[in-house]
């Protein structure tokens, strides 16, 4: 594991101070303690009480840069928040735009090895071209940038956001990607030469609240935001000609089709919540794929995606793969985030939860993964989830796809997953690398332990 030095001056907060320096064996025994929480013991195989998952047993294949790499900035002083009756978490300085810019630098930079935020992104642009061959080539003037957040609290069916005014009805602090940690993208896309006329965010389930808008768009007007509606000067989703099959093969129901603005894009950026999930278990990076669809999850009419992705069952197909695996979804992305200021339970929780994992301890987590690995970064926050105790993460069922992700060329169910071509042409191969972390108190990985091909968790 390596340590990132910290930000080094407040005029220029994406630049650090240097690259990572070299691996040692004795530094890295001193890392993987500093992640243990001090513990004074490394093992490399725990054993596995029962009832609980097998644990540092890589599937898939580990994507990336640094393969598997999964980055966990950790930063308790992001907020000072102190909950219900302390206003909202997202008003004045509750939640510290400079302390969540330091994050986000010291994360791209310990993802890809860089010593600066531009180097960095030229780095995520380039492996990205280079791995949908497009040769080595980095961002060229006027592609596209899409950034996906988790906006699910403000869906426009549930009732917490008035539709005609845009503003908030109730669950102003539920658990969304905060326009922080998106403003935080934006600036260091457009510190590298990214226009923001070039970036749009887009939930296409939202009602994008002024609450949210202003934040973003006092910053950097010519940012488009994409939601259901399109109303005060917000962009209305509307499907592209690029179509999207499901692996199932469902028959009598309506075609699905890519936003346009996905379609456009050149480069997607996933950013996701650390939500647990009352029916999926997790809401992580693939079902933030929910709202990359310009219709409800279960309209009539249209594939229900429910039943498959809430099943408790093992080794059935699972529309998340065909999600993460799409040329326009998972094709096009160069970054996995998970914003993890703020956690809950998805829809249960109104207001975020304190998480009493370590090193939490009753606290927000005030963290943000990021990886190049959709199925790594999903099984790092599972983990958490998981680890955290929450009933739902621990039903049946519920890291299934994450093996039918890993395994998509042969995976248990026997699906045949392509969701490029109408009839079953060339299947996906793997999307990702997964497994399960030693123990809750270590965290560690079987990269991290020098003992597989499996997840490199990295913490800065």
């Amino acid at each position: 594991m390596k340590t990132i030095p910290p930000v080094s001056s407040r005029r220029d907060p994406f630049r650090l101070s240097a690259p990572a320096s070299p691996l040692t064996r004795r530094l890295f025994l001193q890392r993987s303690l500093v992640l243990a929480g001090g513990s004074a013991v490394v093992r490399l195989r725990a054993a596995t009480p029962p009832g609980e998952h097998e644990r540092l047993k890589p599937i898939g294949e580990a994507k990336g840069i640094h393969p598997g790499r999964v980055i966990w900035a950790h930063d308790p002083d992001v907020t000072d928040w102190k909950g219900p009756g302390d206003g909202h978490w997202w008003e004045g300085n509750r939640v510290q735009q400079e302390r969540v810019d330091g994050m986000l630098a010291r994360a791209v930079c310990a993802l890809t090895g860089e010593g600066t935020v531009t180097a960095a992104w030229s780095r995520l642009f380039r492996q990205l071209n280079q791995s949908r061959g497009k040769g080595d080539v980095g961002y060229r003037a006027g592609e596209r940038v899409l950034i996906k957040p988790n906006w699910v609290g403000l869906i426009y069916r549930e009732g917490h956001v008035n539709t005609e005014t845009y503003r908030f009805i109730r669950r102003q602090d539920y658990m969304n990607t905060a326009p922080h940690m998106i403003l935080a993208v934006v600036r260091q896309l457009a510190s590298v030469g990214v226009r923001p006329r070039d970036i749009t965010v887009s939930d296409t389930l939202a009602c994008v609240v002024h609450e949210y808008y202003d934040l973003l768009h006092g910053a950097y007007a010519d940012v488009q935001c994409e939601d259901c509606a399109g109303r005060f000067e917000r962009l209305k989703a509307r499907p592209s000609e690029a179509p999207l099959y499901w692996s199932s093969r469902p028959e009598g129901k309506a075609p699905d089709h890519v936003p346009t603005s996905f379609a456009e894009a050149e480069y997607l950026i996933n950013f996701a919540n650390l939500k647990a999930h009352t029916a999926g278990g997790v809401t992580l990076c693939a079902k933030n794929h929910y709202g990359s669809l310009v219709r409800w999850p279960v309209e009539q009419g249209y594939y229900d995606l429910h039943p498959n992705c809430f099943s408790t069952k093992t080794g059935i197909y699972r529309p998340l793969v065909d999600l993460l695996g799409h040329a326009h979804l998972g094709g096009k992305t160069m970054l996995c985030l998970v914003d993890g200021l703020f956690s809950g339970v998805h829809p249960r929780d109104p207001v975020p939860q304190r998480m009493q994992l370590a090193p939490f301890h009753g606290q927000w987590p005030c963290s943000l993964l990021a990886s190049q690995d959709p199925v790594a970064i999903d099984s790092v926050g599972y983990d958490f989830l998981w680890s955290e105790g929450t009933e739902f993460p621990r039903k049946g069922g519920v890291d299934d796809y994450l093996h039918e992700a890993a395994l998509a060329a042969d995976p248990p169910s026997g699906t045949f997953y392509d969701p490029n071509h109408a009839v079953a042409t060339t299947r996906l191969a793997s999307l990702g690398v997964h497994e399960h972390w030693n123990n809750p108190r270590e965290k560690l990985y079987s990269r991290n332990l020098g003992a597989g091909n499996g997840i490199e968790l990295v913490k800065v």
